[in-house]
């Protein structure tokens, strides 16, 4: 049965680890619309840590956290996400999942079923979908419409020479590479201003580097390089888009703390309204299968080689 939050909706946490530690929970903490309910993680020791420094409390048992909440955020590895977000779901809590969903396009679309049957509202954090001001400038681009070509590359130097990242030490991180940390980020651009994706190319390029082609339903095209070991003094994440009018350069944004505020507000409205947000589990599971396809494409090229 989903749960109808009262004036200060619960909400908990799935997650120890920096995602969780640096966004979530101080964003959880600081949300004067919400009431903080407790963290629970795979190490109970890093949950306790946690819970302490942010003033909740920590859950051993995962199903007496999602009965203490009306929703729940995830910052799990996307493998281990899919499965705890249908079952808080099926426990009646609303989500806020973390990107990608999962990491094959059968669990995705598994996911997005489960969250659906469940009745309950669905948040997928894309971090340019709700910081200012991407946010607002993915909104006019796709209301100015008249694009015909995009052109983007992420290139992030968490492996890169002399790293000290927290996120380095990610294991699904360094098994998945760029195309599924940072793709999804380009994707939630994209997708909202082109149209949705019809037809998918890919290569591979140094270490991790990726080079998508994507053609849309608008007649768009756009292309995206996607990295994680750039050398530091390259690192760059740029997306621009080209039309009608000339060229829009997305701007930059100031972290994630805030726009993870965003994306708690995002679900309040959709919990208050019974309206689907854009940025759903559906809109996740749809990214999942771009990227399973660009990767199954980068394979089969690299095996051919």
């Amino acid at each position: 049965m989903t749960k109808l939050p009262g004036s200060k909706p619960r909400i908990g946490l799935l997650g120890t680890g920096p995602w969780a530690g640096r966004t979530h929970a101080p964003a959880l903490a600081a949300h004067p619309g919400v009431e903080f309910s407790g963290v629970w993680g795979r190490r109970p020791e890093a949950a306790a840590a946690l819970a302490g420094a942010s003033g909740t409390r920590a859950y051993e048992d995962v199903d007496a956290l999602f009965a203490a909440s009306d929703a729940i955020a995830i910052a799990l590895p996307p493998d281990v996400q899919a499965p705890m977000a249908a079952r808080a779901a099926a426990a009646g809590c609303h989500v806020i999942l973390d990107k990608p969903v999962a990491t094959s396009a059968p669990a995705a679309r598994k996911l997005a079923d489960e969250v659906t049957a469940a009745g309950v509202a669905s948040i997928v954090f894309c971090t340019l979908g709700f910081a200012e001001p991407t946010a607002r400038w993915i909104d006019e681009q796709a209301a100015a419409g008249g694009w015909f070509l995009g052109e983007a590359h992420w290139l992030g130097s968490l492996f890169g020479p002399g790293s000290d990242s927290a996120y380095a030490a990610s294991p699904w991180r360094r098994e998945k590479g760029g195309l599924w940390d940072v793709g999804p980020h380009v994707l939630s651009v994209y997708l909202p201003v082109l149209g949705d994706v019809t037809s998918v190319s890919c290569v591979a390029g140094p270490a991790d580097t990726r080079h998508l082609v994507l053609r849309h339903a608008s007649g768009a095209s756009s292309t995206a390089t996607l990295t994680l070991s750039a050398p530091p003094a390259a690192s760059e994440a740029a997306l621009s888009l080209y039309g009608e009018r000339g060229r829009a350069t997305m701007p930059g944004w100031d972290g994630a703390l805030g726009a993870f505020g965003s994306a708690v507000d995002a679900l309040l409205k959709a919990i208050r309204t019974g309206e689907p947000h854009a940025c759903d589990v559906r809109f996740g599971a749809r990214i999942t299968e771009i990227l399973a396809e660009a990767e199954r494409q980068a394979e089969t090229t690299a095996a051919s080689a």
